[in-house]
């Protein structure tokens, strides 16, 4: 099953009024795995960021400047999500911005090519799936990793690929938990990896059902577990161990 885990940072809080996107962060997940393919975009919004959306984000109107804009980005953008299931903590603000997006894209092409984006992939909300799992409780990202005990520490302002990157632990552990994590600098700038892919990749280790080792006791060990079961024997007349091994039930 291929997920991507996806986040965006905007202008604003509503497509409605003209707010456009300024940061696509995206990881690739199979099976569960991270496959350290990324995508990661800046975008000139070609409109003002309003201040209060400076404050969460920190990305200003001089950063994006000189990024592309979306129609030059919105391809490459389409072809990384196209079929795959999107995972997105609070999915309608995420997914109303890139459809308002892809709809002005489209009319400005004269072709609906691109979107609506849950007509062409799947959306699982995050946030919905954490008020249902812990109802009552605060369940944003920086909650939800407190909760489940997920290292946020890097995470001062909100930033899209750090965010989707986080976002994936937390939903992991909402889904059944992960067994071991280790943090490797070179897998990232192999075959695959997508625009923008400077950070470390998380890559973690399944342990597969039925195949826990038992180790055997060496001579040495015998020799002591027997010799202690004479001592018992010798000073309680009689030794529990015995009548199990021979199938017996204790009295």
């Amino acid at each position: 099953m291929r997920q991507i885990i996806l986040d965006t940072e905007t202008t604003g809080i509503d497509p409605r009024e003209g707010h456009r996107l300024v940061e696509i962060g995206a990881v690739e997940m199979v099976n569960r795995r991270l496959t350290g393919n990324t995508y990661h975009q800046y975008i000139n919004p070609e409109r003002e960021i309003e201040a209060e959306a400076v404050a969460v984000h920190g990305i200003t109107n001089e950063r994006v400047a000189d990024e592309p804009v979306f129609a030059a980005v919105a391809d490459d953008f389409w072809a990384f999500i196209e079929g795959a299931e999107l995972v997105i903590h609070n999915a309608p603000f995420d997914v109303g911005f890139m459809d308002h997006e892809f709809e002005m894209l489209n009319r400005r092409r004269g072709e609906p090519r691109l979107g609506p984006v849950a007509e062409h992939c799947r959306i699982l909300d995050t946030l919905q799936m954490a008020r249902d799992k812990h109802p009552g409780q605060r369940n944003n990202l920086d909650a939800l990793c407190k909760r489940y005990e997920i290292d946020n520490g890097h995470r001062v302002l909100h930033g899209a690929l750090l965010d989707a990157e986080i976002l994936a632990d937390v939903y992991l552990a909402m889904t059944g938990g992960q067994t071991a994590l280790s943090l490797d600098a070179s897998a990232g700038s192999g075959e695959g990896a997508a625009t923008g892919n400077t950070g470390l990749v998380i890559r973690r280790l399944a342990l597969e059902p039925g195949r826990l080792g038992v180790p055997s006791p060496s001579e040495a060990e015998l020799a002591a577990h027997q010799a202690k079961l004479g001592r018992i024997r010798e000073a309680a007349g009689a030794c529990l161990w015995d009548r199990l091994a021979k199938g017996g039930a204790p009295s």
